[in-house]
């Protein structure tokens, strides 16, 4: 488990950045109208570039997070990860 973002939330989504060996971005994380019931509740950008989609969900525990996933043209694999609340704010975990 890595944390390789960091966000905080915002009136309607999250602002942060993401960092990690070859990426670093600045992010913003919106919510979006869900046009069916497997589809995003959130849309992820860095600038004008689309770069992934969450999920809300909620883990065995009851807590909230946003399951996450991110690709790119530049990445070998989609990075999958969860947005979860931190005692500092908002943190991008990914776990392999």
């Amino acid at each position: 488990m890595a944390i390789i973002g960091t966000f905080t939330k915002q009136d309607s989504g999250f602002q942060g950045a993401i960092a990690t060996l070859v990426v670093n971005a600045k992010v913003t994380i919106t919510p979006v109208e869900k046009t069916s019931e497997k589809a995003p509740d959130f849309r992820i950008f860095s600038g004008k570039a689309e770069i992934g989609a969450a999920w809300s969900a909620k883990s065995k525990e009851g807590n909230a997070y946003l399951s996450v996933k991110l690709d790119d043209p530049s990445f070998a694999a989609p990075i999958v990860g969860r947005l979860v609340e931190t005692d500092k704010g908002h943190a991008l975990v990914w776990t392999r």
